[in-house]
Order: C-alpha cells, then structure tokens, then sequence
C-alpha cells in the first residue's frame, strides 16, 4: 500500500508539472494512461501476492489435518494391536478390537482415496459407461455408509423425501458428489445431528437434490470459498472437527464435469445449511400407471363381454336348446 501511494503521488506530480510546462493535451493523456497501467499492475500483483499467502495457509492446515488423519488410525491400529498380542481377552473384546480396527483401516482408506482422487479427477469415472441409476436406491445407501462412518444410526439421523427417479450417468461420480455431501452433513450437523435428504424432478431433464442438517451453517462471507481446495472454513471448525478441506472441492469438480451446478443457502429457520445439486440426466421411465389404467380398462371390456355371452344363453334359453 505504501508504495502504491508513493507511486500515485510521483506520477500526479510528473502529469502535472509536464502538463504545466508544456500546456499540452497529448503528455497529459500520456501520463494518464501510464498512471492507470500502473494503478493495474500494483492492484494484479497485489492480488496474486494475497491469493498465494491465503493458498499457502489453506496449504499448510491441509498438510496439519492430513498428517493427523493418517496418524489417528495407525497409532489406534497400534495400541489394539499391542493389546491383543499382550494380554489374554476374552472373545467378545477381541471382536470388538477387530471391528474398531476394522472401522479405522477404512477411515485411513478412505483418506487416501480422497487424495488420489483429487489427483484425478478429469479422468475420474470415464472408463466406466453411463447407467440407469435409481436414485433413492442410491442416496439411501450413501446415508448408512455416511453414519456408520460417523458412528450414527441412521433411523436417528436421516430422513428422507424422495421421489422415484431414475439417473442415466456414471454411478461412481454420483456416489462421490453424494457420498461427500452427506458425510459433511451428518459430521457437521448439530448435537444430534439431523439430515433431511430431498429429491425431485425439474424441468423434462433434470432432477435436484437438497441435503440438509441441522449444524451452525455456513457465513455468507466464506459460501464463495467452501468449494476451494483445502479450505476448511474457521478455526473452531478446524479444531473440533477433522477433515482435510478436499471435500467440497471434488464435489464442485465433479459436478462441473456433469455439467451441473451446486448451490448453498441456509435453513428457513436460520439453523444448518442446505446444499443442492442440480443435475441433467434423468431418464423418465415409461408412465406404469397409463399402462395400468389401460390394462384395467382391458380387463373390464372382457368382464363385460364374458357377462353379455353369459347372459345372452340364459335369456334365449328356449332357442339354444
């Protein structure tokens, strides 16, 4: 900022005394147009010096948060493991060892997944061929995984409003957008956590999904900077709750890729954040209700047409005979 200033104040002198002594148009326009080249050069490097401090802090929490993800596990994986070679336990704690032990290989598992998938993700899913996804099948699905991988019950945590609907894509991407969005909503939700998973259809082709929790929400001030990669919103968010800030980022990759859209807005009544996805795709299914209607419409033809032949013997009885 100071040497902004200095520089502003030395090409005003320049512009004035050349305009005073030479009383012409041309210097002065000159010293005008090389006052604002540098007015934008100061305000471009000035930005780019903060946006690389910002990316270097951003960098230097997600290398904090990164190495404790991978340290958690592998220290809990070594204290049950000496446990189980030191002490005699009865059946019923070994199996409750194993399945702790179980449950931290696939939080370290799922870490490095997380990383090398952002290493990835403009090839993500492409050698995979679209599906017919049923997306209630789906989303159901990704919410047990999500609370037993926070350590909820799901019939507790989640409920759910979904329409029948039908996606043509890539199974892997929607298990990622999804599988990502509510994780975060039941890991960030609030004491209890409450999810509320909607879905619906919009427009011929579209369909959109909303979660929402109940957690503290997110500032307007940081909705643009939730989808950068690292960023993990403020120091008490960092604090009490892990996480390596990559979550939402591939989220908004990956939806980009499909060629949809996300968007953050609050609760109606001020509590949690509501996340929606906004995605083409979706594959109508033929209508089984007209198909129904016309199969009972069907049905009542015959019904009536076996009456009438019914009918008809009894009342000409006499001629039949």
């Amino acid at each position: 900022m100071v040497l902004a200033v200095l520089n502003i104040t030395l090409m005003m002198l320049l512009i004035t005394q050349l305009y005073t002594e030479n009383r012409s148009w041309i210097a002065l326009i000159l010293g005008l147009v090389a006052l604002g080249i540098s007015l934008f050069g100061i305000t471009f490097y000035s930005f780019l010096t903060i946006k690389e401090i910002q990316l270097n802090r951003r960098q230097s929490n997600f290398v904090d948060s990164v190495t404790h993800e991978l340290k958690t596990p592998i220290a809990a994986l070594r204290l049950y493991l000496d446990t189980l070679l030191m002490r005699d336990l009865s059946k019923e704690d070994r199996l409750d060892f194993y399945q702790t032990m179980e449950t931290e290989l696939e939080r370290l598992d799922q870490l490095i997944n997380q990383l090398l998938e952002v290493a990835r993700l403009d090839a993500i899913g492409s050698q995979t061929e679209p599906e017919h996804v049923d997306l209630s099948v789906l989303l159901r699905d990704i919410a047990v995984q999500a609370c037993r991988h926070q350590k909820q019950e799901i019939s507790e945590v989640c409920t759910f409003d979904v329409a029948p609907l039908t996606l043509n894509s890539r199974r892997m991407l929607l298990e990622m957008i999804f599988g990502n969005l509510i994780d975060n909503a039941v890991k960030y939700g609030g004491n209890p956590p409450r999810v509320h998973i909607s879905a619906m259809a919009r427009g011929r082709d579209r369909i959109v999904v909303r979660v929402r929790d109940n957690g503290h929400g997110i500032p307007i001030e940081q909705r643009g900077n939730v989808f950068q990669m690292f960023f993990r919103g403020s120091d008490e968010l960092q604090r009490t709750r892990r996480g390596t800030g990559l979550g939402l980022y591939i989220v908004k990759t990956l939806v980009g890729i499909m060629k949809g859209r996300i968007t953050i807005s609050d609760e109606p009544d001020g509590e949690g954040s509501v996340f929606e996805v906004f995605l083409p795709g979706r594959f109508v299914v033929p209508n089984a209700e007209k198909t129904d209607n016309a199969g009972a419409e069907r049905s009542v033809d015959n019904e009536q047409l076996k009456i009438e032949v019914i009918s008809k013997p009894e009342n000409n009885t006499g001629a039949l005979r």
